[in-house]
């Protein structure tokens, strides 16, 4: 592995003009591609094998025509203080909205909230639903500014009016502001790390440049793929944090071979067949854990996974061929300004105590004082980590899963405005109304008389405050039942409804032969969330069983991979914990802009298991090879673990404070999933680098001394050997190396 992606970064230094060319060849046909395709639709939410999809699809067939899959507008009226909504100006202000509403041309059907019993008791809130032929994220925007001027207009006339429902979906902002900020702080870390303008603009350029070209196909193929804006936002929110992550190891240890003496070229091959073989393999895991997230059967979960593994591929090819080329462009500027070289050595001034940064070192660096730290007083700083991520991780034990609705929305939005009103005049459930289906299509009784029975048994439940009419397709063989909670959609008594209508279906099947579902957003919402709970334990196993045996390979180790991935599974449930602090408790939410707390998003936990397992492989991967390889050429266990802080932790640390910054950036969000996303993210890459993997990891070591590097030898014989070390380098021939001539011409 190490001598090929040496020749690759030799042969990317030396053709660095073909290699650019190539790179923003391929970022101009990706743009070209994403003007040039049609624009992203819905993105369709499904969930294969569940009850409520099963039933959503029945629905599609048993009523052709009703637009099953339609958006839905929520107009709540307010009447004002002292006046009911059945008086006759208000009445009439109703009226005219209705008749307004119906008639645009994507619009299916209008309800009259005074013939549909949809006026509150006491008057004062009455609602009209309407119906579109199409999602949200398809209306045109006349539909929708028809239905925001209608309610303008209803409002001029002393009403209070606002609009809920997914009629006015509109495209996630991922918080473009907070992003820049979140780049401006990556940069500021580079230059303070790499103490040279250009050696920091250089991470920054290459991850750019890989993010345009993800998002760019991205977006040239969501049309035709149905990838939704939540897609692209998350998988640029990766491939930037680890595009510029991995350009920085890849320059860090060239800095490093120049001031071993190498000249130009020989310290991008070896710096990219050291370096770069830590990139590939802290890559792979990351592409590991975000690819397995297709096991879940979730198609929205699937495409986010391998749109963000793909992202995470480029970051890698980028950092193996265009940072090299970068560097050949960019020659000794890389280093730190003022730093000399001595024209009769060729090496830098202090190149005996210089760190992978190329920084003249006169003593121990941070890293090595820290290390020493550690190795001295291993089990107190082991405990001590131990039982800080623990108790940071023990808000999980509370931790309550749910989707978003309108409720988790700013209160400054209509959509929320019309959450609350109908809330305060039909009670909470009325959001989130449940749809039980009656399929009586080849059974038994009178479709009728099973639909009387299943409604008297629904009413009899706890929690059930009305039961509309059935209403029959045109065959007559499938019904529709509205049921209305007595609670709020994301609360566990709607869930607890859930369940017990569908328990009663199997004695309903057993007297009337037919079949009983129950589906709508709610019970999609409970049963994507269990789906999700359910996939956890197997998706964990298949991706940490992967990744384990991949860092066996890397490592030449049992025990090593073992603590890294326990380390991870400690810093994922503290991170976890403060995601339930903040998200559900409301801890420091003014402070995050967190306006409404609740159940967690149910594909929290899962998501975050496979991004945060990827990215915590990363720096166990680039901080523990170099330990690696200090004890592969001599070093004891303990200097090994010297050396590998020596060299690696001051560009861990900076690696992980970039990537905290590059997602911190996504808590400005207003899109509450994005928030949650960002802000868990950030905070799972502070325990891991700055917890586990700095302090946790060396403490083990130091703890396991030799048995850390342990290996059974049937299995070391059997195992390719990938040198990640870089230790065939050291076995090339000295022809295959360019002449001293050449590489004066490569200077010049």
């Amino acid at each position: 592995m190490a001598t090929f992606l040496y020749k690759l970064g030799r042969l990317a230094f030396r053709r660095r003009h073909f290699v650019a060319l190539i790179w923003v060849a391929l970022l101009t046909l990706a743009g070209v591609g994403a003007a040039s395709a049609p624009a992203a639709g819905t993105t369709s939410f499904s969930i294969p094998g569940t009850e409520a999809q099963k039933a959503f699809d029945l629905l599609e067939q048993r009523f052709p025509g009703a637009s099953a899959d339609g958006a839905t507008g929520r107009m709540v009226f307010k009447a004002p203080e002292g006046q009911k909504m059945t008086d006759a100006a208000n009445r009439a202000t109703v009226e005219k909205t209705v008749k307004q509403l119906g008639d645009g041309s994507e619009v299916v059907s209008v309800t009259d909230p005074f013939t549909t019993n949809a006026v509150s008791k006491d008057g004062s809130v009455a609602y009209t639903s309407v119906k579109y032929k199409l999602p949200g994220m398809e209306l045109a925007e006349s539909t929708k500014d028809a239905l925001e001027k209608a309610g303008d207009e209803a409002r001029a006339t002393g009403l209070t009016v606002d609009v809920g429902g997914d009629a006015l979906q509109a495209a996630a902002e991922p918080g473009a502001i907070g992003e820049i900020v979140g780049i401006a702080i990556a940069a500021a870390v580079l230059v303070v790390t790499l103490g040279s303008l250009v050696a920091a603009g250089l991470p920054l350029l290459t991850a750019i440049i890989g993010v345009g070209i993800a998002g760019a196909t991205i977006a040239a193929l969501a049309n035709a793929l149905d990838l939704g804006d939540t897609t692209s936002t998350l998988a640029l929110m990766i491939g930037l944090a680890v595009g510029i992550d991995y350009a920085l190891f890849i320059v860090s240890r060239y800095r490093g071979e120049l001031a071993d003496g190498h000249d130009r070229e020989e310290a991008a091959a070896r710096a990219t067949g050291t370096a770069g073989s830590a990139v590939v393999f802290a890559g792979l895991t990351v592409v590991i854990a975000l690819a397995g997230l297709a096991v879940v059967n979730v198609p929205m979960l699937t495409k986010m996974g391998l749109a963000a593994s793909g992202t995470v591929v480029v970051a890698v090819l980028i950092a193996l061929t265009m940072v090299p080329a970068m560097l050949g462009y960019a020659g000794r500027k890389v280093q730190p300004a003022g730093q000399k070289k001595s024209k009769k050595s060729g090496k830098s001034e202090a190149a005996a105590g210089a760190d992978d940064n190329g920084k003249p070192v006169a003593g121990p660096n941070m890293g090595t004082r820290w290390a020493r730290f550690v190795i001295r007083r291993p089990i107190a700083v082991l405990m001590f980590g131990v039982l800080g991520l623990g108790a940071i991780a023990l808000p999980v034990t509370q931790l309550e899963l749910g989707l978003p609705d309108d409720g988790s929305q700013p209160t400054s939005t209509t959509q929320r405005r019309a959450y609350d009103l109908l809330s305060e005049g039909f009670g909470p459930g009325f959001n989130g109304p449940l749809m039980v289906v009656y399929d009586a299509k080849g059974a038994g009784t009178a479709p009728q008389a099973g639909v009387d029975k299943l409604t008297e048994r629904i009413k009899g439940l706890k929690d059930v405050v009305t039961v509309a009419p059935a209403a029959f397709n045109k065959a007559g063989d499938t019904a529709t039942i509205t049921v209305i909670p007595d609670s709020k959609p994301s609360s566990t008594q709607t869930e607890d409804l859930v369940h017990a209508i569908r328990a009663e279906s199997a004695d309903v099947k057993a007297e009337t032969g037919a079949t009983v579902l129950v589906t709508g957003t709610t019970a999609m919402n409970i049963d994507f969330s269990q789906k999700l709970n359910d996939a956890l334990i197997p998706y964990l196993g298949l991706v940490v069983g992967l990744a384990f045996l991949l860092l066996i390979l890397v490592f030449r180790s049992i025990l090593v991979p073992l603590k890294a991935a326990l380390g991870f599974l400690l810093s994922v449930l503290a991170a976890l914990g403060a995601v339930v602090a903040v998200f559900q408790w409301g801890w420091l939410g003014g402070l995050l802009g967190v306006e409404e707390t609740g159940p967690v998003m149910s594909m929290v936990p899962i998501f975050m298991v496979g991004v945060v397992f990827g990215l915590a492989m990363d720096y166990e991967v680039f901080l523990v090879t170099r330990m690696r390889e200090a004890y592969v050429h001599g070093e004891s266990p303990t200097d090994s673990i010297e050396t590998g802080f020596k060299h690696s932790a001051r560009v861990v640390v900076a690696a992980a404070i970039i990537m905290m910054a590059v997602f911190g950036g996504f808590i400005s969000s207003s899109e509450s999933m994005i928030k949650l996303f960002g802000f868990g993210l950030a905070i799972a890459v502070f325990f891991d680098a700055f917890v586990v993997r700095m302090a946790i990891v060396p403490a083990v070591l130091a703890l396991l001394g030799k048995r850390a590097w342990w290996l059974p030898k049937w299995l070391d014989r059997a195992l390719p050997n990938v040198d990640v070390e870089g230790e065939g380098l050291r076995a090339l021939d000295d022809d295959n190396r360019p002449k001293d001539e050449d590489r004066e011409l490569v200077r010049a």
